[in-house]
């Protein structure tokens, strides 16, 4: 597998494709409505509320954390997840200023 060369683009372009891993996978994308429709951090089994096993959950849980767009605390036997609201804005800020980047013209 060939490198990604990220240190030729700017810190902000490498934050937003890092922003964008969250939601590059349906799984996480579920994962992110749930705790975004529950409006409190979720502790317990988030396999309860996924059609998913729980290596996959907990394999994609790492990666949103890695991310750092969720936060969780474990304190065995209870592991409690929820948004990280600094970076959920972030995310928001950065694709909403991407998006309103395009002026619409006549190509194509």
């Amino acid at each position: 597998m060939g490198t990604t060369k990220s240190e030729v683009f700017t810190v902000e372009e490498n934050r937003i494709a890092d922003l964008a891993k969250a939601f590059a996978h349906p799984a996480r994308v579920a994962i992110l409505r749930l705790l975004a429709e529950k409006k409190a951090c979720v502790c317990g089994d988030l396999v309860d509320e996924l059609p998913l096993s729980q290596a996959t959950v907990s394999q994609h849980l790492k990666e949103l954390k890695r991310i750092g767009i969720i936060k969780g605390d474990i304190a065995p036997p209870r592991v409690c997840y929820c948004i990280d609201e600094e970076v959920w804005n972030e995310a928001m800020q950065s694709f909403g200023l991407l998006f309103s980047s395009y002026l619409k013209n006549n190509c194509c």
